[in-house]
């Protein structure tokens, strides 16, 4: 009979070391988009949040309503990057309507309200507590997915297309965009991580 080796720490470590920014990316997918929702799902309904207040919210853009979405971003920044900047900007945008989705994260300010009300004494730090936890869920995604041999890299063109975006996909006005994690096949290599020493970032007492 095999022997079956059971996760640890080490199997968690070794997907941290292997996320990287992937920007050259195609819509092909190594796996289907069935999958690519399970993950998602799985992940959103495991993230941890404070007083498991859930205020994690998603998007998942495949094909067309992804391409629709960068091209939302392209006509935003188009009036607002100088025109002598734009073929770099066009390049980028490009890099990322030729990927095969995007997830957008959301937090539902909703939830973030009914929290600081009920909880008045912590009132103050559940806006940075939200903030955490549609953190981990990207982190937890992005990781994730490049375990499943995709490439992604993470976006913020948040707040300019807010409002193009919850009118285009019916978004709940308490719904806040806060990131795009942008998907697909890795068409090349990721750059490499540079590393501060860990005697600047790490200290221990009583080891």
């Amino acid at each position: 009979m095999a022997t079956v080796t059971k996760p640890n720490a080490d199997t968690l470590l070794e997907l941290m070391r292997g996320r990287r920014s992937y920007y050259a990316l195609t819509k092909d997918l190594p796996i289907t988009k069935d999958r690519v929702q399970e993950i998602v799902k799985e992940a959103l309904r495991e993230t941890p949040s404070s007083f498991n207040s859930q205020s994690n919210r998603v998007i998942v853009l495949f094909g067309d309503e992804h391409d629709k979405f960068w091209g939302i971003v392209s006509d935003t920044l188009k009036g607002i990057v100088p025109a002598e900047n734009w073929e770099a900007t066009e390049k980028r945008m490009g890099l990322f309507k030729g990927a095969a989705g995007s997830i957008l994260f959301f937090e539902d300010q909703a939830v973030v309200d009914s929290m600081q009300a009920k909880f008045a004494i912590y009132a103050d730090r559940f806006p940075g507590w939200a903030n955490q936890t549609v953190g981990m869920l990207q982190f937890a995604l992005w990781t994730a997915l490049e375990a499943e041999g995709l490439g992604a890299n993470l976006q913020h063109y948040n707040p300019i297309v807010d409002e193009k975006v919850a009118e285009t996909w019916k978004v709940p006005a308490t719904w806040k965009l806060n990131a795009q994690l942008v998907f697909g096949a890795r068409a090349g290599e990721a750059n490499p991580k540079d590393y501060l020493p860990l005697e600047e970032r790490y200290k221990v007492y009583g080891a």
